[in-house]
């Protein structure tokens, strides 16, 4: 018997597929948490020079 019969295959791509996907969606996160932090600093920058 062959270790990598269809069904270890597909085990195994689903596992690094369900990774691949949280880190995306880790770094998709982080993009918007710096998006948010950056929109307080122009506000809070702004409404100090004003």
């Amino acid at each position: 018997m062959s270790r990598n019969n269809e069904k270890n295959i597909r085990k195994h791509n689903n596992k690094l597929h369900k990774e691949q996907d949280r880190i995306k969606n880790a770094e998709i996160l982080r993009k918007e948490k710096l998006k948010q932090i950056m929109k307080k600093f122009h506000d809070f920058e702004n409404s100090t020079n004003n």
